[in-house]
């Protein structure tokens, strides 16, 4: 009883505190994309930190964040990492605080079935994948993602297992969208690893399991640009590799 009851009031608490961007969102969107722009900024900016510190006040939700090799980050670079829950974007965006990050991701988080998502990310620049449709139409959209990226300074960051794992294993990577932005770009490449997300991924564990969460992200490597297909192929390789050289090492208690 008393934890549905923490629950409710940690809800109420997220939803007073996001309501107000999420309704200026929705009214500022079909007409003015400089005001959502802001308010996209406001929600990344202050608002998931304040998200955060209610969940770690309320649920014990822990945050890790490595602060090894960030000092080798060039201005610009490509984000390679594992995928485990929506939390991932948020995530990614205080890790690298201070520095624009932009995500591929599928074109349902577009729609409007997740109040505040969709309209955030679309108004922030964000690329949506269709689930269905023509291979052209997909490298189209991350075509004008990638000069989006490169005219304004972002950071794209991509899953190259194209969805979320259920259960925290690494999945098959496809190389396609990775490589596409790799040619477009010529960027570095940032390999990074996230864990224990899975845990929240489906929504009706999201309060149940929050205090168990040590939500884990950590730089492993900086690559420089993969020019050739065998050299982005050989990037995803070691990749994949180093990714799950960490989850092991976060797992067994040691770390690398």
């Amino acid at each position: 009883m008393f934890r549905a009851l923490g629950n409710f009031f940690v809800l109420l608490a997220l939803i007073g505190m996001l309501t107000p961007s999420s309704i200026g969102l929705s009214f500022f969107y079909p007409f003015c994309g400089s005001i959502c722009y802001k308010i996209s900024d406001y929600i990344v900016n202050v608002c998931s930190r304040r998200v955060f510190r209610i969940l770690y006040v309320y649920k014990k939700f822990r945050l890790s964040f490595s602060k090894e090799n960030l000092e080798k980050l060039p201005e610009q670079f490509i984000v390679l990492s594992n995928h485990q829950s929506l939390l991932d974007i948020p995530i990614y965006m205080n890790f690298f605080r201070g520095r624009d990050v932009r995500f591929v991701a599928k074109d349902s988080l577009s729609k409007n079935t997740i109040p505040l998502v969709g309209p955030m990310l679309k108004s922030h620049g964000h690329c949506f994948i269709p689930r269905k449709g023509g291979s052209s139409i997909v490298m189209q959209r991350i075509d004008s993602f990638a000069a989006r990226c490169l005219k304004n300074n972002w950071n794209p960051v991509i899953f190259p297992e194209g969805t979320r794992s259920k259960n925290g294993d690494l999945g098959k990577f496809y190389s396609a969208g990775f490589r596409r932005i790799a040619d477009s770009t010529k960027l570095p490449i940032a390999i990074c690893v996230v864990d224990d997300g899975w845990k929240i991924n489906d929504i009706k564990h999201v309060m149940e399991n929050m205090h168990k969460i040590n939500y884990r992200a950590k730089l492993l490597k900086v690559c420089p640009p993969a020019l050739t297909k065998e050299d982005q192929v050989a990037v995803l390789d070691e990749a994949r590799l180093l990714m799950q050289e960490q989850l092991d090492a976060w797992r067994s208690g040691r770390e690398v």
